[in-house]
C-alpha cells in the first residue's frame, strides 16, 4: 500500500480545513513573524495555543460540530465586515453618492449633486422618500435591492 493511500484512508472521516482553519493559520503565522522579533513567552505560548486548535480540528472526527463553529466564525466574521463592504465602491465612483433606504434598505445609487440643497427622491423599490442633497432630478438605480418584510 502506497503512502498516500494510507494517509487517504487515515483521513477518511475527519473534518480537515476550512476558512477558520485558514484563519488560525495566518493569525499563527503572523505571530510567528512577530515573536521573530519580539522572543515573548507569552506569543510563543499563543502560537502553541492556536497551533493545538488547529491540530485537533483538522484531525477531529466529530464533523458536525466543526461544522457549527465554521458557520459561527463566518457569521462573526460578515458582521465585522459589513460595515466596510461597500467602502471601495463609494471612493472609486466620483459620479455618484449611495444612500440607503431608510424603510427597505435598499442601497440606492443617486446623482451627485450639482448645486447645494436638500431634496427628496422616491425608492423605487418601496416607493418611500429619501432625503439626499440634490436639486438635479435623475434616474435612481438599485444597487442593491432587500426583501421588504
Amino acid at each position: 500500500m502506497k503512502f498516500s493511500e494510507r494517509i487517504r484512508m487515515f483521513m477518511k472521516g475527519r473534518y480537515g480545513a476550512d476558512e477558520l482553519y485558514n484563519f488560525l493559520f495566518i493569525v499563527y503565522f503572523l505571530l510567528m513573524i512577530l515573536n521573530t522579533f519580539l522572543k515573548s513567552n507569552i506569543v510563543r505560548v499563543l502560537e502553541l495555543i492556536i497551533l493545538v486548535v488547529m491540530f485537533y480540528r483538522f484531525f477531529s472526527k466529530k464533523i458536525y460540530v466543526r461544522s457549527a463553529e465554521n458557520q459561527k466564525f463566518k457569521r462573526l466574521k460578515n458582521s465585522l465586515i459589513k460595515p466596510f463592504k461597500n467602502l471601495k465602491r463609494k471612493f472609486k465612483d466620483k459620479e455618484h453618492v449611495y444612500k440607503k433606504c431608510q424603510k427597505c434598505k435598499t442601497i440606492l445609487k443617486l446623482p451627485l449633486p450639482r448645486k447645494r440643497g436638500f431634496n427628496k427622491a422616491v425608492c423605487p423599490h418601496c416607493k418611500s422618500k429619501v432625503r439626499l442633497f440634490t436639486l438635479k432630478k435623475e434616474k435612481i438605480e438599485i444597487v442593491k435591492a432587500s426583501k421588504v418584510k
